[in-house]
């Protein structure tokens, strides 16, 4: 949406200059692109610094515009109309912030001030929040005859997947100006979704604007925010073939062409909008994210393409190559079908640069993020570690390559998030997030929502965690389906959602049930599946206090008696302060070491993830004769946090190979030297053995002498390359 548009004027203004700035807008909504401009450089030789500021900002010419609003403020600091426009400037100019400081310090000097409000409603609008929509009602409530929130209340609408609601407020729109531009746009936008080649509102957008690429532009919005990417840029290149100075369009092009793999066209067109003068965040930082590219091993197979940073990559290929595999090979037989292209996969180790990957998408889960056939995520060395479990990330993530490809990227976004969640759990029962805290007081306060309108969860979320609860609900909605109707119902209605037909009616269709006959089912068989905990939760938090004093005090017998039926309660908790570390702690002060064990088994199915812990359980499984236990221990420990962690990868190597399993042995001792250990001797030395008890005598011949090379004289390398140049081999 534009965000002149219909604009509230400076009361101070004196006609003359009014009428002089009106000019400039009719020219631009009219599409007069060349006369707006002469009419803004007039402006810019005014007396006044508002008027400056205004032909400056109409200029694109936003250092200029500033400091004329700066000066147009310090002249008039009263008027609320000046640091109005000034906050607009920095809203186009991507600045929100300072936008929504200079509203602020304008509701302060005028408390109705329409236009201010509704700069803080487009404020929140650029950041998916719930208030958008209360502020420009509040706005309207100000002003009746503001266009522009009328049809800002149109674009919220249908971000919300409203579509019914967003035409109904774009005809609120077109009641008050036939000229309404952006409320066009958005139906338009509604026909184009339905897959009308054609849209008559699109027609009279024209007539009235030849060039209002726009709307186009709107189009593309939409498409992206439903995942259908490719489309979006289509839309986007239409945009900019009517205007090619929308330099926000043409970022977004670029933007999203990067999103898809496309990254010469990307860079072709974010150096452009650089180059003449745009310069908003997403641009620079998207250049400079590819300017990184330089720093990443890309790995290649029929299927899969994988990116990893260089300091990381040798490290990590086997490990995610092998989840990356497997996972592929789930879910083509899984979901029936043969996806026609590879797979690609980015993972960062700089968060920084995995949000600019990802930026712009609203309910982002920040771990992994899904455009197409290309995956971005977290490396598991970006997070604290047992932060977050990065293979299951990965196949929640491929399960997206999967929904969004059988429906031609019209798969609503709870089903699909749900999918991927009820994937997660359903390859290990331990991966997949708990029933968190918020959670349970959204099911406690009966916060969930009609899966008809699930979706608004995800977008515009109306309370603090709503994102997460509604992940939780939407994987709860797919477990509740496979469970009661089978796998092949939720077959069924990916079929039917390629098909754009709305929640409802799939609904109807593949489970015989009507939305609030299926709500009423679901929250019936959740309930019992949460009941305990919802019910106990308050209970449960004033016992975990009371047995954490115990154990303070000494006294782990009490703490063995009291604990079990504590846990029990609440036996997803798994973070910082949970009962099973307390029991297991408690054990071994008793000196039951294999209590302990049971416990921290229990902890570890629970899916609890710290790396200590593991590693505890490994420690005591391996004391205890069951090498194999421990080193399942370990490898589940792979899947959460493989990186900076040279014993992990020691220990397993060592347990592998006193098991007989090489193939794990030579993995784990690779791992070790991706890393650079300080005692490069051993290090080679160990997998130069592994590489000879697997039959790979040249690889085991390359390693021993590299284990020479660190230190000539350790004597159990010696031998290996003695026995290996006289070919004896074991």
């Amino acid at each position: 949406m534009t965000l002149r548009g219909t604009f509230l004027l400076a009361a101070a203004m004196v006609p003359a200059m009014a009428a002089e700035l009106g000019d400039c807008r009719r020219h631009e909504h009219y599409g007069r692109l060349s006369e707006a401009q002469i009419c803004y450089s007039a402006l810019v030789r005014d007396s006044s610094p508002y008027v400056r500021a205004e032909g400056y900002w109409g200029l694109g010419r936003y250092n200029e515009a500033n400091d004329q609003f700066r000066l147009a403020v310090e002249a008039e600091p009263e008027n609320p109309a000046y640091r109005v426009a000034w906050g607009r400037m920095f809203l186009e100019h991507y600045q929100k912030a300072d936008a929504a400081g200079l509203f602020q310090e304008a509701l302060e000097l005028d408390k109705t001030n329409a236009g201010a409000i509704l700069g803080l409603a487009r404020v929140a609008a650029a950041g998916f929040e719930a208030k958008a929509v209360d502020l420009a009602r509040d706005a309207l409530a100000q002003d009746s005859d503001l266009l522009e929130a009328q049809e800002l209340l149109a674009f919220l609408a249908l971000e919300d997947v409203n579509e019914a609601g967003a035409a109904e407020e774009a005809e609120k729109a077109l009641d008050m100006s036939d000229e309404a531009l952006d409320a066009m746009a958005v139906l338009a936008a509604i026909d184009w979704l339905h897959d009308k080649t054609e849209s008559p509102w699109m027609d009279r957008i024209l007539e009235i604007n030849p060039v209002y690429g726009q709307a186009y532009a709107t189009a593309g919005h939409f498409f992206v925010l439903n995942r259908r990417y490719e489309e979006g840029i289509e839309f986007y290149k239409r945009a900019l073939e009517l205007n090619p100075r929308l330099w926000k369009a043409r970022s977004e092009l670029g933007v999203n062409l990067m999103r898809m793999g496309r990254e010469e066209e990307a860079r072709r067109e974010l150096e452009r909008c650089y180059e003449n003068g745009f310069r908003d965040a997403a641009t620079v930082n998207t250049l400079r994210l590819m300017d990184s590219y330089k720093n990443f091993k890309t790995f290649k197979e029929s299927k899969t393409l994988l990116r990893l940073h260089s300091k990381e990559a040798e490290l990590l290929q086997p490990y995610f190559q092998s989840e990356f595999d497997r996972a592929m090979a789930v879910f083509e037989k899984k979901y029936r079908t043969t996806l026609p292209e590879p797979v690609r996969i980015e993972v960062y180790p700089d968060h920084e640069d995995f949000a600019v990957r990802t930026m712009g998408m609203p309910g982002l889960g920040a771990l992994g993020v899904t455009f197409g056939n290309v995956v971005a995520m977290d490396s598991p060395s970006g997070r604290p570690p047992g932060s977050f479990h990065w293979a299951s990330t990965l196949w929640h993530e491929l399960s997206h390559v999967y929904t969004l490809h059988m429906t031609g990227h019209r798969v609503p976004r709870w089903f699909t998030e749900g999918m991927a969640v009820h994937e997660e759990t359903a390859t290990s029962p331990e991966w997949g997030d708990r029933m968190s805290p918020p959670v349970i007081m959204a099911l406690k306060e009966k916060k969930l929502l009609p899966v008809a309108s699930l979706d608004r969860g995800f977008i515009r979320p109306a309370y603090p965690n709503q994102v997460v609860v509604s992940y939780f609900q939407a994987g709860k909605i797919c477990d509740y389906i496979k469970e009661r109707w089978g796998y092949d119902a939720l077959l069924g209605m990916l079929a039917e959602f390629k098909e754009a037909q709305p929640t409802p009616s799939v609904i109807e269709s593949q489970l015989k049930q009507s939305p609030e006959e299926f709500d009423e089912g679901f929250l019936a068989w959740l309930d019992g599946h949460t009941k305990k905990t919802v019910d106990g939760f308050e209970e449960w938090q004033k016992k975990v206090k009371a047995l954490a004093a115990l154990a303070d005090m000494g006294d782990p017998g009490g703490v063995i008696r009291q604990g079990p039926a504590i846990r029990d309660i609440y036996p997803e908790y798994v973070e910082d302060g949970n009962v099973y570390e307390m029991i297991a702690q408690a054990y071994l002060e008793k000196g039951d070491k294999n209590g302990a064990i049971g416990e921290l088994r229990r902890y570890m199915l629970a899916g609890g993830r710290n790396p200590a812990v593991l590693k505890q359980l490994a420690g005591l499984q391996d004391e205890a004769g069951d090498k194999r236990a421990a080193a399942e221990t370990l490898d589940r420990l792979n899947l959460i946090y493989p990186v900076n962690d040279e014993e992990l990868h020691r220990k397993l190597g060592d347990l592998w190979f006193e098991l007989g399993e090489v193939d794990g042995a030579v993995r784990e001792y690779r791992a070790v030297v991706a890393m650079n250990p300080l005692d490069q001797a051993a290090s080679q030395y160990d997998l130069a053995k592994a590489y000879r008890a697997a039959g790979r005598y040249e690889d085991a011949m390359e390693h021993v002498i590299l284990s020479l090379e660190a230190a000539p004289g350790y004597r159990p390398a010696q031998e290996m390359l003695l026995d290996l140049s006289s070919g004896k081999k074991d």
